[in-house]
Protein backbone atom coordinates (compact mmCIF):
# COMPACT_ATOMS: atom_id res chain seq x y z
CA UNK A 1 0.00 0.00 0.00
CA UNK A 2 1.27 3.34 -0.67
CA UNK A 3 -0.33 6.14 1.66
CA UNK A 4 -1.90 9.22 -0.06
CA UNK A 5 -1.61 11.38 3.05
CA UNK A 6 1.18 12.53 5.43
CA UNK A 7 -0.93 11.43 8.12
CA UNK A 8 -1.75 7.63 6.44
CA UNK A 9 2.25 7.03 7.12
CA UNK A 10 2.54 9.67 10.08
CA UNK A 11 6.27 7.93 11.83
CA UNK A 12 7.86 7.64 8.07
CA UNK A 13 6.73 11.48 7.20
CA UNK A 14 8.20 12.00 11.28
CA UNK A 15 11.46 11.25 10.56
CA UNK A 16 12.21 12.65 7.84
CA UNK A 17 11.03 15.69 8.66
CA UNK A 18 10.51 17.29 12.60
CA UNK A 19 11.99 13.99 14.13
CA UNK A 20 14.63 13.49 11.26
CA UNK A 21 17.02 14.26 14.13
CA UNK A 22 16.30 10.73 15.98
CA UNK A 23 15.81 8.62 13.20
CA UNK A 24 18.04 5.74 12.63
CA UNK A 25 18.50 3.62 9.28
CA UNK A 26 17.82 3.87 5.27
CA UNK A 27 15.23 6.04 4.42
CA UNK A 28 13.00 3.89 3.70
CA UNK A 29 12.84 1.96 6.23
CA UNK A 30 13.45 4.61 9.42
CA UNK A 31 13.10 3.89 13.37
CA UNK A 32 13.82 4.87 16.33
CA UNK A 33 15.92 3.45 19.06
CA UNK A 34 13.93 1.54 21.71
CA UNK A 35 15.32 4.15 24.73
CA UNK A 36 13.04 6.81 22.62
CA UNK A 37 10.23 5.16 21.07
CA UNK A 38 9.47 1.44 19.59
CA UNK A 39 8.14 2.99 16.37
CA UNK A 40 9.54 2.02 12.71
CA UNK A 41 8.41 2.95 9.77
CA UNK A 42 8.02 1.74 6.11
CA UNK A 43 7.99 4.12 3.00
CA UNK A 44 5.76 1.53 1.63
CA UNK A 45 3.33 -0.83 3.52
CA UNK A 46 5.08 -4.39 1.41
CA UNK A 47 6.18 -7.58 2.34
CA UNK A 48 10.04 -6.57 0.86
CA UNK A 49 9.73 -3.23 3.56
CA UNK A 50 9.10 -5.90 6.17
CA UNK A 51 11.93 -8.05 5.76
CA UNK A 52 14.15 -5.25 4.84
CA UNK A 53 13.40 -3.40 8.34
CA UNK A 54 13.82 -7.51 10.08
CA UNK A 55 16.85 -7.55 8.81
CA UNK A 56 18.05 -4.21 9.43
CA UNK A 57 17.05 -3.62 13.03
CA UNK A 58 20.11 -4.17 15.08
CA UNK A 59 18.45 -4.92 18.47
CA UNK A 60 15.62 -7.27 19.65
CA UNK A 61 12.93 -5.34 21.45
CA UNK A 62 9.35 -5.21 19.71
CA UNK A 63 8.72 -2.64 16.98
CA UNK A 64 5.36 -0.99 16.43
CA UNK A 65 4.29 0.06 12.58
CA UNK A 66 1.05 2.44 12.00
CA UNK A 67 -1.23 1.60 9.22
CA UNK A 68 -4.68 3.18 8.57
CA UNK A 69 -5.28 -0.41 6.53
CA UNK A 70 -5.30 -4.12 8.14
CA UNK A 71 -1.69 -5.14 7.09
CA UNK A 72 -0.97 -9.30 6.65
CA UNK A 73 2.05 -9.78 9.22
CA UNK A 74 4.21 -12.69 7.36
CA UNK A 75 7.36 -14.42 8.52
CA UNK A 76 10.10 -13.47 9.14
CA UNK A 77 7.84 -11.18 11.64
CA UNK A 78 6.05 -12.66 14.52
CA UNK A 79 2.92 -10.70 15.00
CA UNK A 80 2.46 -9.99 19.12
CA UNK A 81 -0.43 -7.51 18.98
CA UNK A 82 -2.60 -5.62 16.74
CA UNK A 83 -4.08 -2.55 18.40
CA UNK A 84 -7.26 -0.70 16.94
CA UNK A 85 -7.66 2.46 17.19
CA UNK A 86 -8.39 6.42 15.79
CA UNK A 87 -6.46 9.04 14.11
CA UNK A 88 -7.92 12.40 15.47
CA UNK A 89 -6.98 15.76 13.66
CA UNK A 90 -7.85 19.51 15.18
CA UNK A 91 -8.93 22.07 12.26
CA UNK A 92 -10.53 25.00 14.19
CA UNK A 93 -9.16 28.19 14.82
CA UNK A 94 -6.70 29.13 17.54
CA UNK A 95 -8.18 29.65 20.71
CA UNK A 96 -6.73 31.91 23.81
CA UNK A 97 -4.51 29.95 25.92
CA UNK A 98 -6.14 28.85 28.60
CA UNK A 99 -5.80 30.17 32.54
CA UNK A 100 -5.78 27.28 34.89
CA UNK A 101 -3.75 25.59 36.93
CA UNK A 102 -0.25 26.32 37.55
CA UNK A 103 1.86 24.28 34.58
CA UNK A 104 5.67 23.25 34.30
CA UNK A 105 7.62 22.43 32.06
CA UNK A 106 9.23 18.75 32.32
CA UNK A 107 13.02 17.99 31.84
CA UNK A 108 15.35 14.97 32.57
CA UNK A 109 15.27 15.79 36.13
CA UNK A 110 11.22 14.69 35.58
CA UNK A 111 11.46 11.22 33.95
CA UNK A 112 11.71 8.89 36.89
CA UNK A 113 7.99 10.45 37.60
CA UNK A 114 7.12 10.41 34.13
CA UNK A 115 7.99 7.06 33.67
CA UNK A 116 6.22 6.10 37.10
CA UNK A 117 2.82 7.92 35.42
CA UNK A 118 3.15 6.65 32.16
CA UNK A 119 3.17 3.00 33.67
CA UNK A 120 0.30 3.73 35.89
CA UNK A 121 -2.01 5.04 33.43
CA UNK A 122 -0.57 3.69 30.10
CA UNK A 123 -1.09 6.17 27.49
CA UNK A 124 1.27 4.53 25.12
CA UNK A 125 4.76 3.51 25.04
CA UNK A 126 7.00 6.11 27.29
CA UNK A 127 10.98 5.05 27.49
CA UNK A 128 13.64 7.00 29.13
CA UNK A 129 14.32 8.85 26.11
CA UNK A 130 10.71 9.63 24.94
CA UNK A 131 11.45 13.35 26.32
CA UNK A 132 13.80 13.92 23.19
CA UNK A 133 10.51 14.97 21.41
CA UNK A 134 10.10 17.63 23.66
CA UNK A 135 7.36 20.46 24.94
CA UNK A 136 6.58 18.07 27.85
CA UNK A 137 4.33 19.92 30.76
CA UNK A 138 2.80 19.12 33.75
CA UNK A 139 0.76 19.26 37.12
CA UNK A 140 1.97 18.69 40.02
CA UNK A 141 0.23 18.26 43.38
CA UNK A 142 2.91 19.15 46.06
CA UNK A 143 6.10 17.06 44.42
CA UNK A 144 3.83 14.80 42.91
CA UNK A 145 3.59 14.92 39.24
CA UNK A 146 0.02 14.16 38.77
CA UNK A 147 -1.06 15.17 34.77
CA UNK A 148 1.26 15.35 32.05
CA UNK A 149 0.90 16.00 28.24
CA UNK A 150 3.80 16.27 25.27
CA UNK A 151 4.19 16.40 22.07
CA UNK A 152 5.55 13.26 19.85
CA UNK A 153 6.27 13.00 15.94
CA UNK A 154 6.78 15.94 14.09
CA UNK A 155 5.78 15.38 10.50
CA UNK A 156 6.07 18.27 8.73
CA UNK A 157 3.27 21.10 9.71
CA UNK A 158 1.46 18.45 11.59
CA UNK A 159 2.31 17.79 15.40
CA UNK A 160 0.96 14.98 17.41
CA UNK A 161 0.29 15.34 21.31
CA UNK A 162 1.12 12.84 22.92
CA UNK A 163 1.55 11.08 26.55
CA UNK A 164 -2.19 12.41 28.20
CA UNK A 165 -2.70 10.93 31.26
CA UNK A 166 -3.34 12.14 34.91
CA UNK A 167 -3.00 9.91 37.98
CA UNK A 168 -6.41 8.12 39.11
CA UNK A 169 -6.14 10.11 42.29
CA UNK A 170 -6.71 13.09 40.20
CA UNK A 171 -9.09 12.66 37.45
CA UNK A 172 -12.22 15.04 36.94
CA UNK A 173 -9.99 18.02 37.86
CA UNK A 174 -9.65 19.03 34.18
CA UNK A 175 -6.36 18.64 34.64
CA UNK A 176 -6.32 16.67 30.82
CA UNK A 177 -8.51 19.50 29.18
CA UNK A 178 -6.14 22.40 30.16
CA UNK A 179 -2.97 20.42 29.27
CA UNK A 180 -4.11 19.61 25.67
CA UNK A 181 -5.36 23.03 25.24
CA UNK A 182 -1.86 24.16 25.91
CA UNK A 183 -0.94 21.80 23.64
CA UNK A 184 -3.03 23.12 21.11
CA UNK A 185 -2.59 26.42 21.05
CA UNK A 186 1.78 25.51 21.62
CA UNK A 187 1.25 24.32 17.76
CA UNK A 188 -0.99 26.11 16.12
CA UNK A 189 0.92 29.20 17.48
CA UNK A 190 4.12 27.29 15.49
CA UNK A 191 1.99 27.54 12.23
CA UNK A 192 1.50 23.59 13.13
CA UNK A 193 -2.23 21.25 12.96
CA UNK A 194 -2.64 19.14 15.87
CA UNK A 195 -3.59 15.42 15.72
CA UNK A 196 -3.28 12.49 18.13
CA UNK A 197 -4.09 8.95 18.63
CA UNK A 198 -6.38 7.03 20.58
CA UNK A 199 -7.03 3.09 21.62
CA UNK A 200 -10.96 2.65 19.88
CA UNK A 201 -11.84 1.23 23.41
CA UNK A 202 -11.05 4.30 25.14
CA UNK A 203 -13.94 5.96 25.15
CA UNK A 204 -13.47 8.50 27.96
CA UNK A 205 -10.32 9.95 26.17
CA UNK A 206 -12.41 10.27 23.02
CA UNK A 207 -15.53 12.26 24.03
CA UNK A 208 -12.95 14.32 25.30
CA UNK A 209 -10.86 15.02 22.49
CA UNK A 210 -14.24 15.09 20.40
CA UNK A 211 -15.53 17.78 22.80
CA UNK A 212 -12.32 20.09 22.50
CA UNK A 213 -12.86 20.09 19.00
CA UNK A 214 -10.61 16.65 17.29
CA UNK A 215 -12.44 15.10 14.72
CA UNK A 216 -11.58 11.62 13.68
CA UNK A 217 -9.48 11.41 10.05
CA UNK A 218 -9.38 7.73 10.06
CA UNK A 219 -9.03 4.23 11.50
CA UNK A 220 -5.20 3.92 12.93
CA UNK A 221 -3.83 -0.02 13.41
CA UNK A 222 -0.73 -0.25 15.28
CA UNK A 223 0.91 -3.43 14.26
CA UNK A 224 3.52 -4.58 17.91
CA UNK A 225 5.94 -7.00 16.17
CA UNK A 226 8.82 -9.01 17.28
CA UNK A 227 11.78 -10.73 16.10
CA UNK A 228 11.60 -14.61 15.67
Amino acid sequence: MVPNHVLDNPVWHALRSGNKHLAHGPNTIPYFTPDVSPFAALSELTQANLTRLYQTIPFDSPIALFSPEKLAIAAPWTLRQRIDGWQLVYTKPAEPAPIGPEIMSLTSQHVPQMLALTALTAPGPFANRTIAFGHYEGIFEGDELVAMAGQRLQAYEFAEISAVCTHPDHVSKGYARHLLRRQICRIQAASGTPFLHVKAENQRAIHLYEAMGFEIRTDMYIYVLQKN
